[in-house]
């Protein structure tokens, strides 16, 4: 299934959770790795430290895996809602924020 999600993200948390996405530690996880790096580098910042994206996924509940592993460091608040395809929605680039956040 196809999900749209919405999540605050934790700020102070942010520098370990850029390293983590850019380092292979995510990307090289099983079985879900991969998916999540291109989830946040569709995600966008749709409100003061809330990020949306879409995302497949075919375990119940809901990103069970991905959650359990990766996004329940580093986000909060996370809803999912069963959506018919990817959206793409306004605002800056999750990634393009992490990278100007890492670069001070």
């Amino acid at each position: 299934m196809i999900y749209s999600i919405k999540a605050r993200y934790i700020e102070e948390k942010m520098g370990e959770f850029y390293q983590k996405l850019t380092d292979g530690t995510i990307q090289n996880q099983k079985p879900d790795g991969q998916e999540i790096v291109d989830s946040m580098k569709r995600a966008k910042i749709t409100e003061p430290n809330v990020i949306q994206w879409s995302e497949t996924c075919f375990c119940s509940p809901p990103l069970k895996h991905e959650r359990e592993t990766v996004y329940n460091y580093f986000l909060t608040n996370l809803k999912t809602d069963v959506i018919d395809e990817y959206v793409e929605y306004e605002g800056e680039f999750f990634m393009d924020f992490l990278v100007k956040q890492n670069k001070e």
